[in-house]
This record gives structure tokens, C-alpha cells and sequence, in this order.
């Protein structure tokens, strides 16, 4: 059995017991197609009858829209889906306050529909647990949002996710994001017609971890050999074999307008206040996000646990140097509406372009 497959066997097992549902886990795929990184021409997106994109909004996954109008699908069968970390009940303790905006912004640029799903309460309610069950997730349903779950086991976290490639600790991962769209790609009834094509940004630079992800298989939730429920759902990375540079390329051909994080000099676009933030990232956060910040800080004291192990983020802070932001852009970084405009003439490379990032190995 190779490592990658003992960590994800593991991640499943605590992910089961914890009531998350990882989607078609005892169902039988067919064997992964896999195709070498760089092949795009192997996989034609044109051939399903929607594209998913798994929608951060940051630099990679706006690469997957892009060259996905680059590759002839039209605006119609493409779908960004986002999940809100801090979900919609008014916890601001992770995310950009812009990010929702942002991405409805780009959706309404391009034409394409875009969706968005939660857990309730976000990660702030899962961090809070003491004795309580995990929060159900809120999935797209018609106009609105249907609630699926929240009848798991009761539990206890009281503790920051852990810097770790183990997502039994790192558990923002898995319950802000994995299961979150698992549920949603297992229960909306679209997903049972036709054959869904899911694309997620990750590229084999930025690890080698992620370098070993095969680029194009059977998505977890794919059930496409099921008795009663059919679902076929593939999963193509299709930027895994991409340079940084690249990205950056195809983004600068349309002149669009990056996520405020890499304008004010962050190299990703994830959560503002991420478990992965370095020194210098700390020390801005404190500048531009001063109550998040400090109840960041206020639940380490409480919890006992820091975040980093060793040093509490206001160590961290006092260790780092703020970047030199803009106040025009942490002004917009701070607002729930995005009201500059999507394109950029002329186009710029943002000062978080090519910086060594802190995210996830």
C-alpha cells in the first residue's frame, strides 16, 4: 500500500467517524483514467454536460475558467462553486469580508452561474464545539439552500486546526471545504444526469505532495456504477503540470483583476486569517484586521493551544514585518461588496505574484 493511499485511508476514517459524508465511499469507480501532466488535449471538457469548478477565487482556480473559454465550452455549462468558510450566520474569525463579492463579480463577467455552499456557523461554530454535534452543511436548492446533516456524533475541538498534512487535525480542510462540497455534488439531483466534469487548481509546483495527485480520475463522489443512484462526476487538475508563471500568463491575457489577497501581497487567496500564514503574513493581519486578530489571539488563550505549536500568533506578529499595503486595497479587502472593476487596463502583476506562499504540503 503506498503512503498517499495509507494518509487518505486514514483522513476517511476520522472524516466517517466525525459523520462527514466523503461521497461514494463504498460504491466501486472504474478504474482511474489517468493522463499525464500536460496532456490536456487527452480530455475534452466540451464532452460533458457541465464543468464544476471547485472556486476559490484565487489565481489557480481563475486559471481553470479561463482555459476553459480558451478550450471552446461556452459560459452556460460552466459553474463556480464556492464554499464560505465563515458560512452566512455572520462569523468573520477566517475569510476575506471581499471574497464573496469577488467571485460573484467574476461570475457575472464571464456568464457563468455561480453557487455557494456552507457549514453553519463556518469554521468559528466547529471550533467552538464542546459537546455538540458538527453543523450541517447548506447546499444549493432552487433559489435557495437546503440543510443536509447536523445529526453527527457529539464532540469536542476547543483547538485551532493544526499545522498538518493529516486532516484529522487539520480539520478546517475537511469540514469547511471537502465535505462541504462532497455533500453538495452527492445530493443536489443534477449531478445524477448527464456527466459532470469537476476541475480543482491544484499544480504539482507548489509540493510534492500535490505532485504525485494524478491529474484526471473518477471523482470520490462519482457513482457511476451504482444500483439505484448513478452519478457520473470525473475530476480533471487541469493546471496541475503549470507553472506559476503561466498562471499568471493566461490571467494577464484576459486582464482580469486578481483577488485582493495577492494585491496587497498575499501569495494565495485562501482564508485571510489561514493557519498557514507566516510571520510577516501575522503582522499584517494585525494591521488591516485588528478585531479578527485579536480574537484569534483571545481563543488561543482560552484553548491553551496555540495555532503554530510553539508560538502564539502574537508571537508570530511581533516576529514579522507588515507588507507595505495600499489603503485603497485594504479598504476593498475589508468591504462585503467588490465594486472595482474586473478587468484591468493596464494589467499589472500583483506584489504577491512569485512570494514564497504558506499554505498547505
Amino acid at each position: 500500500m503506498t503512503e498517499d493511499l495509507k494518509e487518505r485511508t486514514a483522513d476517511e476514517e476520522w472524516l466517517l467517524a466525525e459523520g462527514f459524508d466523503l461521497g461514494a465511499l463504498d460504491s466501486k469507480p472504474a478504474q482511474p483514467i489517468v493522463v499525464d501532466a500536460g496532456q490536456i488535449d487527452n480530455v475534452d471538457p466540451t464532452a460533458y454536460d457541465r464543468i464544476t469548478i471547485g472556486w476559490s477565487g484565487g489565481k489557480d482556480s481563475l486559471a481553470l475558467l479561463l482555459l476553459m473559454l480558451e478550450m471552446g465550452v461556452k459560459p452556460e455549462r460552466i459553474e463556480l462553486h464556492h464554499n464560505l468558510v465563515d458560512g452566512r450566520e455572520g462569523s468573520t474569525l477566517m475569510d476575506w469580508p471581499v471574497t464573496e463579492s469577488y467571485c460573484e463579480a467574476i461570475a457575472k463577467a464571464f456568464g457563468v452561474q455561480i453557487t455557494f455552499s456552507w457549514r453553519e456557523g463556518g469554521l468559528e461554530r466547529e471550533l467552538l464545539r464542546n459537546g455538540d454535534a458538527t453543523g450541517p452543511v447548506f447546499i444549493p436548492d432552487g433559489e435557495g439552500h437546503r440543510k443536509i446533516g447536523g445529526d453527527g456524533p457529539p464532540g469536542i475541538r476547543l483547538k485551532f486546526p493544526q499545522l498538518s498534512a493529516d486532516l484529522g487535525v487539520r480539520w478546517c480542510s475537511s469540514a469547511g471545504k471537502i465535505d462541504v462540497f462532497s455533500r453538495y455534488l452527492n445530493n443536489h439531483p443534477k449531478f445524477t444526469e448527464g456527466r459532470t466534469l469537476v476541475l480543482t487548481g491544484e499544480r504539482a509546483e507548489e509540493s510534492s505532495a500535490r505532485a504525485k495527485y494524478k491529474v484526471f480520475e473518477p471523482h470520490r463522489c462519482d457513482l457511476r456504477q451504482g444500483r439505484k443512484v448513478k452519478r457520473h462526476i470525473d475530476i480533471w487538475r487541469a493546471v496541475h503540470a503549470w507553472s506559476e508563471q503561466q498562471v499568471w500568463d493566461i490571467i494577464k491575457r484576459w486582464r482580469v483583476t486578481p483577488h485582493v489577497s495577492y494585491l496587497l501581497g498575499w501569495s494565495r487567496a485562501s482564508c485571510r486569517q489561514c493557519i498557514f500564514s507566516g510571520k510577516d503574513e501575522w503582522a499584517t493581519i494585525r494591521q488591516i484586521a485588528p478585531a479578527e486578530f485579536n480574537t484569534i489571539a483571545s481563543y488561543e488563550q482560552r484553548f491553551k493551544v496555540t495555532i503554530h505549536r510553539k508560538e502564539t500568533v502574537v508571537q508570530r506578529a511581533d516576529q514579522g514585518v507588515p507588507f507595505p499595503v495600499d489603503p485603497y486595497w485594504v479598504e476593498v479587502a475589508n468591504s462585503r461588496t467588490f465594486n472595482h472593476p474586473v478587468f484591468m487596463d493596464p494589467w499589472v502583476l500583483p506584489p504577491g505574484a512569485f512570494r514564497h506562499g504558506c499554505g498547505p504540503t
